[in-house]
């Protein structure tokens, strides 16, 4: 044990000693962590507004009271301009969506809520194909808009009555089955009743309808980790960022065995009374030390500056950075394990690190993968690592739900960890 402990010691030493290269390794995760966590939402606000554009060819009221509707819903941040400008916009990426209301629009709608065989009018809406998520967002919202004041068309106003007199006509004359035209017909007839209400409503001062509404609204609630808190957007961003940069330490750990190996130091270190499992063992131990110190540091800036809070069980966050440390160190030795040279060990441990990092969801969420992926990054320990960093963080999870992330990245590490014994070459 004492010569473990010596060992360990001196790979502690010899690490934090070289102080220019500490602060790099900390400060690179720290600043791009907060470069990412910016982009996915930063710290706690209210939603952000879609930047849409409309052009309005019909300038009707129908079309008027649309837009009046799209400037009050606080879903959209609303732009009104001419043709050409709504598409520079969405090239340019400064709008997400234009929605283009066609001349006509306004005569050519409500008649469409009754004459099936009438050409419908269409509102395009161009989109930029990079923010393609938006999109169904944008048509839903303005179907809901649109819906509300061509109703108001149809069943108000002074056109309602030619309206329903052309629909009339072509419902009699439009080739329809018998039953089909009969219930037209008593769904015309039911409108006009409504239509005479309102006329009545106005000349005595009660309040309309103001056409077909949604039958229903919808709340937001936001479910996140702590009573009240909201999801911060650092918080994935830094367990993203901490998993890959202290996996490249681990690299650093796997090719400074290798340089060690090269340099005969091996050999010396193999004719003390040493064994294979103390010799080895020392660096894992020193490797998870190391690892659990970078991310204490790299956590202590998210907490203190970037507002991220450990919401779950402390414990569990403990349980997890404890074993990512000890998967970090054990894919440290794996890589000096299976290694040849230095320089092109780096090269391809560098490329495998960054394969994990993307395929556990570091850079972007998993839940935007393809369905195939997201079941095979399962046996990726990269996802489990940042997964349950997060569990214990923003989500607020239970020292439970810490356990499979654990048992997932202890079992990984026995596998490179009992690899790395069978395999590892003490000569150059």
């Amino acid at each position: 044990m004492d010569a473990l402990i010596a060992l360990v010691r001196k790979d502690l030493i010899l690490y934090f000693s070289d102080r220019r290269a500490l602060l790099v390794t900390l400060a690179a995760p720290i600043l791009i962590a907060g470069f990412f966590g910016a982009v996915l939402g930063g710290a706690p606000k209210k939603p952000s507004r879609v930047p849409v554009a409309v052009v309005d060819l019909d300038s009707s009221d129908v079309s008027k009271a649309i837009l009046t509707a799209m400037r009050a819903d606080t879903s959209f941040e609303l732009r009104e301009v001419g043709d050409a400008e709504a598409t520079a916009l969405v090239r340019g990426g400064k709008v997400r969506a234009a929605a283009v209301i066609p001349k006509g629009f306004g005569d050519a709608a409500p008649g469409a809520m009754f004459r099936p065989n009438a050409k419908k009018p269409e509102i395009t809406v161009r989109y930029d194909p990079s923010q393609a998520m938006a999109l169904p967002l944008v048509k839903g919202l303005m179907t809901e808009h649109v819906m509300s004041a061509v109703s108001k068309a149809a069943f108000e106003g002074a056109g309602s009555t030619k309206l329903l007199t052309d629909a009339r006509k072509d419902v009699t004359t439009g080739g329809l089955e018998e039953g089909e035209r009969r219930d037209l017909l008593s769904l015309l007839d039911s409108v006009e009743r409504v239509q005479q209400r309102q006329a009545g409503g106005s000349r005595t001062g009660t309040r309309a309808t103001g056409g077909i509404s949604m039958p229903f609204t919808m709340g937001e609630a936001e479910i996140s980790g702590g009573a009240g808190r909201r999801y911060n957007g650092y918080a994935h961003a830094f367990a993203g960022m901490g998993v890959q940069f202290i996996l490249f330490m681990g690299i650093e750990i796997g090719v400074g065995l290798l340089l060690m190996r090269r340099m005969g130091m091996w050999k010396r270190l193999r004719a003390a009374p040493l064994s294979r499992g103390q010799l080895l063992g020392s660096r894992i131990v020193s490797g998870t030390l190391i690892a659990m110190t970078l991310l204490a540091a790299i956590y202590a800036a998210a907490i203190l500056v970037f507002g991220v809070r450990i919401e779950g069980s402390l414990a569990g966050f403990i349980g997890v950075a404890i074993a990512f440390a000890i998967l970090t160190s054990t894919f440290g030795l794996l890589i000096a394990a299976l290694g040849k040279t230095p320089e092109a060990t780096r090269g391809l441990a560098i490329v495998a690190t960054l394969v994990l990092v993307m395929l556990g969801g570091a850079w972007v969420p998993t839940f935007v993968f393809p369905e195939w992926l997201q079941k095979a990054t399962l046996v990726v320990p990269t996802r489990w690592a940042i997964e349950g960093l997060e569990a214990m963080t923003w989500r607020g999870l239970g020292f439970e739900e810490a356990l499979p992330p654990i048992a997932a990245m202890l079992a990984i590490s026995a596998v490179f960890g009992w690899l790395s014994m069978k395999r590892f070459a003490w000569e150059e």
